[in-house]
């Protein structure tokens, strides 16, 4: 009996599956739509050379100032080399209001180039740490006791100096990893882009993002899905049943 019902159970989803796969093959997704996904991707991703050769195959005339693409870009490469000064300064030049009207970001950028010249001055027993509390002291500490969230990172931060960089807690190696640069070019990149009234996210991202979350809230109501993995970092935890758009 058990055997007949699961048997049952398999035959019932292998129907659904070949029924769900028969109408995604069914759905026709026009060539000029993927042509202006993939456009858009490479604008946002700063990809310039590779979106200008794509124009060019596809026959795309993208309303795009190649020229700001290419400092947007510039800015992005500086603070993933950790040269943030040159970064602030580049944004200032491209767009004079950013730090002005968002100091989060504005603060964000400042403590990264305290983490810069924490990471030079303790990269030798001797090193001096004047620069990085001079620093501290005239461009972030102004900024911290009207937010408790400036307050903390800043104090957190600070305490990079207390340790040894080869014997940090894991809240503080974050401080030091690569990675931390990587996220600020990012917010870095999409409020440069909102700035230029361009989306901040590729459209691509938020669609694949939409069918993962999809997926999930089929799953948690029970309901049998085909898997459709695509290997792709949505930034969207499984289980998740709340989507922000």
């Amino acid at each position: 009996m058990l055997q007949a019902s699961h048997a049952a159970s398999n035959t019932s989803l292998n129907t659904y599956a070949s029924d769900f796969k028969r109408r995604v093959d069914e759905v026709k997704v026009s060539k000029s739509d993927l042509n202006t996904l993939v456009m858009n991707y490479l604008i946002n991703e700063g990809y310039q050379a590779a979106a200008l050769n794509f124009a060019k195959e596809a026959n795309l005339t993208p309303q795009v100032d190649w020229a700001t693409m290419d400092e947007r870009l510039r800015i992005r490469n500086e603070i993933h080399r950790g040269n943030i000064q040159s970064a602030i300064e580049r944004i200032n030049v491209l767009h004079p209001e950013i730090l002005d009207t968002d100091p989060s970001l504005h603060f964000s950028l400042l403590r990264l180039q305290l983490i810069e010249l924490i990471r030079k001055c303790t990269a030798s027993p001797d090193g001096d740490i004047t620069p990085a509390l001079d620093f501290a002291t005239t461009h972030l500490a102004p900024r911290a006791p009207g937010n408790q969230s400036f307050l903390e990172d800043l104090e957190r931060t600070m305490a990079l100096l207390c340790f040894p960089t080869d014997n940090l807690s894991a809240p503080l190696a974050e401080l030091m990893d690569p990675a931390l640069r990587r996220r600020v070019a990012a917010q870095v990149n999409e409020t440069i882009m909102e700035a230029q009234g361009l989306e901040k996210e590729p459209k691509i991202r938020g669609l694949t993002r939409l069918r993962a979350w999809s997926e999930d809230h089929l799953r948690n109501e029970r309901k049998d899905l085909p898997i459709l993995d695509l290997d792709l970092d949505v930034g969207l935890p499984r289980g998740d049943q709340h989507m922000t758009t």
